[in-house]
């Protein structure tokens, strides 16, 4: 069994990203922005409703508070900040999930907080004491051997690992920066075949090629990727004709 996010409600105002109503209909966790990288009150109203009528669980996608730069700039925020500005995300979704007839059910940061707390453990940290001050024992979907699932393990918050079908690894099994060559993956068969050896094998080659054991329990396509839809649908599709079953880990 394999969990499939993406990313949505990344719009803002009249401009939109993200094809919402098309990807709830194929992922079963939606990573849903919450105001600081994409997102406003309505939008995120509008995909928790969207969600919560497709029975897809709702996470509060977590960011710097970077909406000129979509969360992707590298930022040192103080730690009490960072920790009060993530309970405030993540209260603020509550709110539209819980009018939706739902809740939020789990928390992943975005962007260049994502890469961030890797290996910063006072970041790392302030998303924790974040999704704590929120006042749920929320899961925190990170990618493997990250501060932030071993300091959420610790804080006996549920840690899941998770894998992305559509972006390149380094050696260290860490994300190739956006800027490099490389670092997403286009080639739509490659994704469909990345994605299938993940959820059986748990291994997936890095940039140079070096085999890597990547053990996840969620699947990430990106909802920003051209595309997004098809792509997503041909995962889904390959993952469920290969006899795994897609359902959400929480």
């Amino acid at each position: 069994m394999i969990d499939l996010n993406a990313d949505l409600g990344e719009g803002f105002g009249r401009w939109r990203l993200t094809d919402d109503e098309q990807l709830l209909s194929v992922v079963t966790s939606a990573n849903v922005a919450c105001g600081f990288h994409a997102g406003d009150p309505v939008t995120m109203r509008r995909v928790c409703d969207l969600a919560a009528e497709r029975g897809v669980r709702i996470g509060a996608q977590v960011s710097y508070r970077d909406l000129a730069g979509f969360g992707r700039r590298a930022m040192d925020v103080p730690p009490d900040e960072l920790a009060a500005e993530v309970a405030y995300q993540i209260g603020a979704l509550e709110v539209f999930a819980r009018a939706a007839g739902t809740r939020v059910s789990y928390v992943k940061p975005h962007g260049a907080l994502y890469n961030r707390v890797v290996h910063d453990a006072e970041q790392a940290g302030a998303v924790i004491a974040g999704v704590l001050l929120a006042g749920k024992g929320l899961p925190v979907l990170g990618l493997p051997g990250s501060r932030l699932l071993e300091l959420a393990e610790g804080a006996g918050l549920p840690a899941v690992p998770e894998a992305f079908a559509d972006r390149a690894y380094t050696e260290e099994a860490t994300l190739v920066p956006r800027g490099q060559e490389g670092a997403l993956v286009t080639d739509p068969e490659a994704v469909v075949a990345r994605s299938v050896t993940l959820a059986r094998t748990g291994v997936v080659a890095s940039l140079s090629g070096t085999l890597l054991a990547i053990s996840a329990r969620s699947l990430c396509v990106h909802g920003d990727t051209p595309g997004a839809v098809d792509l997503a649908r041909r995962v889904r599709e390959r993952l469920e004709a290969s006899g795994i079953r897609v359902e959400a880990f929480a």
